[in-house]
C-alpha cells in the first residue's frame, strides 16, 4: 500500500470516530431484555488495530485460547479489563496487546474511540482504534491466545457481510450479529463493535 493510500485509511477513519454515535451493547438485538437498575459495568478497552502496512488494510484479531475458562475458542481484539495501574481504558488496550499479541508500546497510532460498548458479563469496553503502519513480529501470549490472524478491512466494513443468528443463553434465546471470515466464527460483542465501525464509516 502506498503512502498515500495508508494515510486515506487513517483520515477515514479519524473523520468517522468523530462523528456523534449511541453506545451499543450484547442487548441491541434482544429489546426484550430487561437490564438492572444502577448495575455497575467495570471499565475495559479493546485495541481494533489496523495494519496499513499490505497491498490493502486488515483487522488484527484474536482466537482466544480453547482452555481458558471465560469465552474460550471464540475470536476476540486484544484487550481486557481496566487495571488499576491503567490511567484509562486507552492505556488497558494498548497494554493488553502488547501482552496478548506483541504489539510495540509505540507500534500503534491511535486514532480514536468507538461508544462504549455494554456486554452481558457486565463490562462497559470501550473500542481504541489505531493503525500500525509497520509489520511486528505476532508473539501470540502463551496459555491466552491460540492465534492472531487478520481481515481484511473492507470484508469488515461491508454492511452486507454481517448476519444475524441466535442461540439459546441462560434459558433465553438471544439474538447476535456475527461477520464469518473463511473459517474464523466472529460473533457476539466482536462483531457488533465491528459493525459499529462500519455503519460509522458508511457514506
Amino acid at each position: 500500500m502506498t503512502a498515500l493510500l495508508s494515510d486515506d485509511t487513517a483520515s477515514a477513519l479519524r473523520r468517522a470516530l468523530a462523528r456523534p454515535g449511541a453506545p451499543s451493547s450484547d442487548f441491541d438485538l434482544n429489546p426484550e431484555t430487561v437490564l438492572e437498575a444502577g448495575r455497575i459495568l467495570r471499565p475495559a478497552g479493546v485495541l481494533v488495530p489496523v495494519q496499513l502496512d499490505g497491498a490493502a488494510p486488515r483487522v488484527i484479531l484474536t482466537k482466544r485460547s480453547s482452555l481458558l475458562r471465560h469465552h474460550p475458542g471464540q475470536i476476540a481484539f486484544p484487550g481486557g479489563k481496566q487495571d488499576e495501574s491503567d490511567p484509562d481504558v486507552t492505556a488497558a488496550a494498548l497494554r493488553e496487546a502488547r501482552e496478548e499479541i506483541g504489539l510495540p508500546e509505540m507500534g500503534a497510532e491511535v486514532l480514536g474511540h468507538l461508544p462504549a460498548h455494554e456486554t452481558v458479563t457486565g463490562f462497559r469496553v470501550t473500542p481504541v482504534v489505531a493503525v500500525i503502519r509497520e509489520d511486528f513480529p505476532i508473539i501470540p501470549e502463551p496459555g491466552e491466545v491460540e492465534e492472531v490472524f487478520s481481515v481484511p478491512l473492507s470484508h469488515l466494513l461491508d454492511p452486507a457481510n454481517y448476519l444475524i443468528e441466535s442461540r439459546l443463553w441462560r434459558g433465553v434465546r438471544r439474538h447476535y450479529f456475527i461477520v464469518p471470515w473463511g473459517p474464523y466464527y466472529i460473533w457476539g460483542a466482536t462483531a457488533r463493535m465491528l459493525r459499529a465501525l462500519a455503519e460509522r464509516m458508511a457514506p
